[in-house]
């Protein structure tokens, strides 16, 4: 077998992995962003929390991940981490914790605007936001608030608005 086909077959599963913390995140009410293992077993597990995430919680999975899998068989760095306010959304919990917030928006086609996420669902959001508009008999245009939704697939990427 070819040294490719060999490292390929041992790499770690993403699967293998959600199933070692999978009990953990629901009991901590935690859930899962992203898994991601690169070829030579780098793994960095990105957690989230609709309230928030501990260093505790990262801990504790690291050392259920470190006790699931055998370092004998395959070796593996890990990095266990919450999403950052500056990580675009990735899953639907994330853009459900943030209904109410401001979130800055880059579409696919457009430019990026800043929003309040009013709803989410698995196919797209519904967002709030002001725009000058002209309106018929005034010279200038006014500020007006409108609701407009975007499904999931037509957004780049979606993350919060950071005021300072």
């Amino acid at each position: 077998m070819s040294p490719y086909l060999l490292k390929l077959f041992s790499m770690i599963q993403k699967e293998k992995i959600t199933n070692l913390i999978l009990e953990y995140l629901n009991k901590e009410s935690l859930f899962l962003v992203d898994t991601k293992v690169s070829r030579d077993n780098d793994i960095i597990i990105t957690i989230e929390s609709l309230d928030k995430v501990t260093i505790k919680n990262c801990a504790d999975l690291s050392r259920i991940v470190e006790k699931g899998l055998d370092r004998e068989e395959e070796d593996f760095s890990l990095t266990v981490t919450s999403a950052g306010l500056d990580m675009p959304f990735k899953v639907l919990k994330q853009y459900q914790k943030f209904i109410g917030e401001e979130v800055e928006i880059l579409p696919k086609s457009g430019s990026k605007f800043t929003a309040t996420l009013k709803s989410a669902n698995k196919d797209q959001i519904e967002v709030s936001r002001f725009i000058m508009e002209k309106r018929e008999g005034k010279k200038r245009a006014e500020k007006t608030e409108v609701t407009e939704t975007y499904n999931l697939s037509d957004i780049k990427s979606t993350r919060p608005f950071i005021k300072f």
